[in-house]
């Protein structure tokens, strides 16, 4: 059997600043996630880890330190993250990003939610037991373009859905997602130019034209909450629960 990959190439050019991914059936039968990359292709399962490990015997690393942390705790020990531990979490960080990168290329855009929750999960435990700051930060400062692909999928799925109203939501969901990490971290002037809140703002702007849409009821909510107007509020918020119910 030949060991080099060029029937998988064939065909298959490598275009530079585009995100190319497609899904492939596997000799074995299962379907296998494929990205282009410069010099070959990245393959990816599409369950549980992208290189379809389980590190010692969890479905993730996440879930690995999660229960290691938990041991810690339960024995009255101060859990920390080692450097072997910090170079695994790196590891997986990376393969949820390109495997939610080819997600969103091929709109399976439950599958990218999916994917985008895992990375702010994990960003959340490395804020809480990464062994300093400086390896938190080097995380922690994507999670502003985390919430941005997670509005995008978020906001398709609902569009797939037939719900402009709640993928205009979702939007305005990781819109604020993105203003409260800037303002976390005091990079408030950076709010106005952000491309990322830009490209939000635009796809809501998008639909509410497409689809005659104007204050969605959460904005309503909002609005009805500043003017203190509460008995308009309690309407609002029974029709949402009565939305979110039937949904």
């Amino acid at each position: 059997m030949p060991k080099d990959i060029d029937a998988a190439l064939a065909g298959w050019e490598f275009r530079p600043g585009i995100v190319q991914a497609r899904l492939v059936d596997a000799a074995d039968g299962r379907q296998v996630l494929q990205m282009r990359v410069d010099l070959g292709i990245l393959q990816m399962e599409l369950e549980g880890r992208p290189d379809g490990q389980r590190p010692h015997g969890f479905p993730t690393y996440l879930d690995y330190l999660r229960h290691q942390a938990a041991q810690a705790r339960a024995s009255g020990q101060r859990f920390r993250m080692n450097p072997e531990q910090c170079h695994e979490a790196d590891r997986e960080f990376l393969q949820y990003y390109h495997r939610r990168l080819c997600w969103l290329t091929l709109r399976l855009y439950e599958r990218a939610i999916a994917d985008a929750d895992h990375t702010l999960a994990f960003m959340d435990f490395v804020n809480h037991y990464a062994p300093d700051e400086e390896y938190a930060l080097a995380h922690e400062q994507y999670r502003g373009f985390v919430h941005f692909h997670r509005a995008q999928a978020a906001a398709g799925l609902a569009l797939e859905r037939n719900d402009p109203e709640r993928a205009i939501d979702e939007l305005q969901e990781g819109i604020e997602h993105i203003c409260a990490f800037y303002e976390k971290h005091a990079l408030q002037d950076r709010i106005e130019e952000d491309p990322m809140l830009r490209h939000l703002k635009e796809m809501q702007e998008q639909i509410r034209q497409m689809h005659q849409i104007g204050a969605t009821l959460k904005e309503q909510l909002a609005e009805a909450v500043a003017q203190e107007d509460y008995e308009r509020a309690a309407r609002l918020r029974d029709e949402i629960r009565r939305r979110e119910y039937r949904d």
